[in-house]
């Protein structure tokens, strides 16, 4: 159990919790090596998703700005480039609940997650600006849910919007009046799926606004036909047909 961030495993969902309350769930070096080492768990455990939470009044606050302050030297971003990257390419899907503040860094953090609920009263800010930088790495898993016109002013003033604001372009997928209740109704609807069947969505989610048309269909057919002729579509079309619940392999 970490210090700062720490993983539970329960009905197949893997809950990492960041618990830095005295900065807010800033990013600091050990907070972003303890969330890896989450994942790592995560993972092992062949967890069907990955929810991220947090204890305190913000969901993060962003870089932490004291331990980057003291440094000796140009600070090394790749650990947090790399946590992003889990979250967005892991199989499992991802789900950001965030009952409190987000800023800066944090909003890449919780972009970087597959669904993202928030609750009603929360507020984002991309303040990078007014301490005189960009958000840079976290205008990459950003700018691949809002487009660019969408949250440029956000980006370019560090003004504050709201849990509808985020909604409407994008940036977020659920605005609840009960967080922990939306994530558990969703986290139901992924175990009911097969396990590869979830995993095949998340990768084409990512992988076919890549493709260009006639290379989609093409890719997309052959793993259609693929699943359709597979054991899962197999049980899955029987289960229907028997009017009973599908009885799926494990991981």
């Amino acid at each position: 159990m970490g210090e700062l961030v720490r993983h539970e495993l329960a009905d197949g969902v893997a809950t990492i919790t960041l618990d830095s309350q005295h900065n807010r769930n800033a990013l600091s070096s050990h907070l972003i090596r303890e969330l890896a080492e989450c994942l790592d768990e995560a993972e092992a455990a062949d967890a069907r998703a990955i929810v991220l939470r947090h204890e305190g009044p913000a969901f993060c606050a962003g870089a932490d700005l004291k331990e980057r302050s003291s440094a000796s030297g140009p600070p090394d971003s790749s650990p947090m480039v790399d946590v992003m990257r889990r979250l967005m390419d892991t199989g499992r899907p991802t789900i950001a609940a965030v009952d409190g503040a987000v800023r800066a860094g944090g909003i890449g953090l919780m972009a970087s997650c597959d669904l993202v609920v928030v609750d009603r009263s929360v507020t984002f800010a991309l303040t990078e600006v007014r301490i005189g930088v960009a958000a840079a790495i976290i205008s990459v898993p950003i700018l691949r849910r809002v487009p660019p016109g969408k949250i440029a002013a956000a980006m370019l003033t560090g003004e504050v919007f709201d849990a509808d604001e985020a909604r409407s372009i994008g940036l977020v997928t659920h605005v609840s009046d009960d967080v922990a209740a939306t994530v558990a109704e969703l986290c139901d609807g992924i175990r009911a799926g097969a396990p590869r069947a979830v995993r095949e969505t998340k990768h084409l989610l990512h992988r076919v606004p890549t493709l260009d048309r006639d290379a989609a269909f093409d890719e997309m057919r052959a793993l259609s036909d693929e699943l359709f002729a597979g054991p899962d579509a197999q049980e899955g079309m029987a289960a229907f047909k028997e009017k009973r619940r599908p009885t799926w392999p494990v991981g």
